[in-house]
């Protein structure tokens, strides 16, 4: 498993998703704008996040995505795992060496212990337990679609979107969880 920006984005993206899909299915454009990232990085994502049944699309005036399970349903390492590529990863490590199997580097044991425990780990963590810590950071979704809109009237000041405040690797993750326990 590699733990990466995409992954990062994509939990990122999921966080909004429950947090505004209350209300109807959440576009990408606003998603691009509260989380400031390109909308054809996050169309790519989403691909993905469709295709590995986690979120669901409507399509027309007033569509856009939703999850597709309950938030509670859908751990972090499920959002994770349907990002990155990990087909072709042991084929590649593979390919890269004339060793067989029987010639392995104990190292490569220790590895897959440690990729395995990641895992486990971003299992045990669900999409609305990190919902839940963002809410109770004061993290609130817009009550209206007009509520998300900016607004330009002079005078008027614009309103910034907000940032998830998402942990951006494995260990601050696990340094989060062990201040929440």
């Amino acid at each position: 498993m590699r733990l990466t920006t995409k992954g990062r984005f994509a939990v990122t993206a999921m966080i909004d998703i429950a947090l505004h899909g209350r209300s109807g299915p959440v576009t990408l454009a606003s998603i691009s704008l509260r989380q400031r990232v390109s909308l054809s990085y996050l169309e790519l994502l989403f691909a993905k996040l469709r295709r590995n049944d986690l979120v669901e699309s409507t399509r027309g005036p007033g569509g856009g995505y939703s999850l597709s399970r309950k938030a509670a349903l859908i751990s972090v390492a499920d959002i994770v795992l349907s990002i990155e590529d990990h087909g072709n990863e042991t084929t590649r490590r593979r390919a890269g060496g004339d060793v067989d199997d029987s010639g392995r580097c104990e190292v490569d044991d220790l590895w897959a212990s440690v990729n395995l425990r990641a895992v486990e780990f971003l299992k045990s963590i669900s999409l609305q337990s990190l919902v839940d810590e963002q809410k109770a950071k004061g993290v609130q979704a817009a009550t209206s679609a007009a509520g998300s809109r900016r607004t330009t009237v002079v005078g008027t000041p614009v309103r910034k979107p907000f940032v998830v405040d998402a942990p951006n690797s494995v260990f601050a993750l696990g340094r989060r969880q062990q201040r929440a326990s």
